[in-house]
């Protein structure tokens, strides 16, 4: 009987233990999920000035989204089936043609060859031709 009591009552202690461990992991755990969040926000507020201080343009939305896209499946379908990649793509070559890059076709064909796709100099040039219609107009 006294080996039956003594351990119910390690049992019990041992539960009372696991219980208050794990809901301690939790308080945590929820507390770094807030700071995780907050530390996300304020570096995505930071990435927006910098990409604007590097020339990246906003992304686009609408019509001027779909005119980028268009502009860039004339040169080759394939690069559009990934659409936020072709958008990123854009915004970043459009980096390229405003920041004096000194062959900025051949930057548009390395940018944009993904996904089994390469392009030659004058696909980059086409490129940057269409980017300049859309998002990134000549200033």
């Amino acid at each position: 009987m006294r080996i039956r009591t003594t351990t119910a009552a390690i049992v019990a202690v041992l539960a009372v233990s696991v219980v208050g461990c794990s809901s301690d992991k939790g308080s945590e755990s929820k507390a770094d999920t807030t700071k995780s969040a907050v530390a996300q926000a304020s570096s995505a507020s930071d990435d927006s000035g910098a990409a604007k201080n590097a020339g990246i343009p906003p992304e686009p939305t609408g019509a001027e989204r779909d005119a980028v896209l268009a502009a860039i499946h004339d040169v080759n379908g394939n690069l559009t089936h990934d659409e936020d990649k072709a958008i990123n793509a854009a915004r970043n070559q459009c980096s390229s043609l405003d920041g004096g890059a000194t062959n900025p076709d051949q930057s548009a064909a390395q940018r944009f060859s993904y996904d089994g796709v390469t392009l030659t100099d004058d696909d980059g040039s086409h490129i940057n031709f269409g980017l300049r219609k859309t998002l990134c107009p000549e200033s």
